[in-house]
C-alpha cells in the first residue's frame, strides 16, 4: 500500500447536462462548451507530474481524460486507463429522464419533491435507496451496490499507484460528490454538484481516503 495523491476531474459539460437530464450510464457528447472548459482543465494541469491516468468508461469523461493528457508535460509516459468502477450512479428506469421529474417520482413516498429535499433530509445514499425503490425494474443501484463498485476502483488503483505519486481520474458528477460526502469530513458544501471539468483532490494513505479540495474552477 502506498499514500498518493488523486486528482479528481469532473469531466466536461454535455448534451444531457445542458437539458438536465438524468445522466448516469446512459452517455452524451461533450457540448461546444463542455469541450472549452475541459481545455482550460488541461492548461490548468499541463505541468501536473501525473504518474498515472484514469477515467470511467464513458466516452465524456474518456474524451475529457484525453484533453488533459495530451495537453500533458508527461503525455508520453501516460497510457490512460478506463475503469469502469468509476461510471456514475447508474439511475435504471430513470435513465435520460427529465431530473425535476425523476426525483419528484422517486421523493413523493418520502414526502420531499427534489433532489435537494432528499438530499438535504436524508442524505445521497439515501437518495440511491429511494431511487432503486422507485425504479419499477429495481435496476438503479442501491448504496450497497454503488459502494461495492467504487471500493474496488479504489482497488484498483491501488495495484499501480507509488508512495508520492499524483493519479489522474476523469469521473462524474455525482460520485465525486458522493466520494467527498463519504471522505470530506463534513468541510465542504454539497447542496452543488461539482463544476463541469472541476478539480476535487483527494488523499490516499494506505487505502484511507480523506478529501482535501471540492470543486476548484480550473483555468479562470
Amino acid at each position: 500500500m502506498a499514500k498518493y495523491q488523486i486528482y479528481m476531474i469532473r469531466h466536461g459539460k454535455t448534451w444531457f447536462n445542458k437539458y438536465n437530464k438524468m445522466q448516469g450510464w446512459s452517455d452524451t457528447p461533450l457540448a461546444p462548451e463542455g469541450l472549452e472548459v475541459a481545455k482550460k482543465a488541461a492548461k490548468a494541469l499541463k505541468d501536473v507530474d501525473f504518474n498515472a491516468a484514469f477515467s470511467s468508461d464513458a466516452r465524456r469523461a474518456i474524451d475529457t481524460c484525453k484533453l488533459i493528457v495530451d495537453d500533458n508535460k508527461n503525455r508520453e509516459q501516460l497510457n490512460p486507463t478506463k475503469l469502469m468502477e468509476f461510471r456514475e450512479q447508474f439511475y435504471g428506469y430513470f435513465e435520460g429522464m427529465n431530473s425535476s421529474e425523476a426525483w419528484f417520482i422517486v421523493g413523493q413516498p418520502h414526502g420531499e419533491r427534489t433532489f435537494g429535499d432528499i438530499l438535504s433530509k436524508y442524505g445521497l445514499d439515501a437518495t440511491r435507496d429511494f431511487m432503486k425503490d422507485a425504479d419499477p425494474f429495481h435496476d438503479a443501484e442501491n448504496a450497497e451496490e454503488y459502494w461495492t463498485r467504487v471500493d474496488r476502483g479504489f482497488e484498483k488503483i491501488d495495484q499501480v499507484a507509488k508512495d508520492g505519486d499524483k493519479i489522474l481520474l476523469v469521473t462524474h458528477g455525482t460520485t465525486i460528490r458522493s466520494i467527498t460526502e463519504r471522505y470530506g469530513h463534513g468541510k465542504f458544501d454539497l447542496t452543488q454538484s461539482p463544476k463541469n471539468s472541476s478539480l476535487t483532490m483527494l488523499e490516499r494513505d494506505n487505502g484511507v481516503n480523506t478529501v482535501t479540495s471540492y470543486s476548484q474552477v480550473l483555468g479562470e
